[in-house]
């Protein structure tokens, strides 16, 4: 028996030229996430994350925080999709960074029915896999723990393969993935318990350690 730890990256840079790439909140969280775990005294007998810069970003700053480190093992499939190709599938023309509260909404308006028409095989965004491949992607690291790992597991990704894990382990529809990535939080903790034949779901996206008065105003969902 183990147990797996799913975390979803730091605050990223949306609506600046490269969006891989943690901002000075998003380290600040990666690094309290690790100062909370030292002092729970927990610690990890293997590290998995995908190959983004906010993905390594985010694990350094977790090590920092815990004090120790551990060499990851670097997986693809746990790498995020493309959401400015997903709203190109079906917004033509130049796309207009948000700025706005009004932006924002109007961004993940075309991004929740772009991922609709992906899951469902009717549209396919330029450079990313199909639905079905990007599944198996997180089902292959999933099965990787299971085989290869007990103890406690850190994986380290973003919202799109966290919330397919979770939709995966409860068996969801894809379109309800959709609604709980885009709840995912920066720096939020997904817990499962795994053996060789099964995960199961512990917590979904809680952020425990920014719950102190000192920290809620470092809660972000970009």
């Amino acid at each position: 028996m183990g147990q797996l730890y799913l975390v979803r990256h730091g605050q990223a840079s949306l609506g600046a030229d490269d969006y891989d790439q943690l901002s000075a909140l998003g380290a600040q969280q990666s690094q309290r996430l690790g100062e909370h775990w030292r002092a729970q005294g927990l610690q990890f007998d293997a590290v998995i994350t995908g190959t983004l810069k906010r993905h390594a970003q985010t694990l350094h700053g977790i090590q920092q925080g815990l004090g120790s480190s551990h060499e990851a093992l670097l997986w693809p499939g746990l790498n995020e999709y493309d959401s400015e190709a997903v709203i190109r599938t079906i917004q033509k023309g130049p796309l207009t960074k948000p700025t706005t509260p009004e932006g924002y909404r109007e961004h993940f308006r075309l991004l929740r029915d772009g991922l609709t028409q992906w899951m469902a095989g009717v549209v396919s965004p330029q450079g990313m896999p199909s639905y079905v491949d990007f599944v198996q992607g997180v089902s292959s690291a999933l099965d990787h723990v299971r085989q290869n790992h007990d103890g406690n597991v850190l994986l380290v990704s973003s919202g799109g393969p966290i919330a397919t894990a979770v939709a995966q382990v409860l068996q969801l529809s894809p379109e309800t993935s959709i609604e709980l990535n885009l709840r995912i939080r920066n720096s939020a903790v997904s817990e499962f318990n795994f053996n060789p034949k099964r995960h199961s779901l512990i917590s979904f996206n809680t952020i425990t350690h920014l719950e102190s008065p000192t920290h809620k105003g470092w809660i972000t969902y970009a």
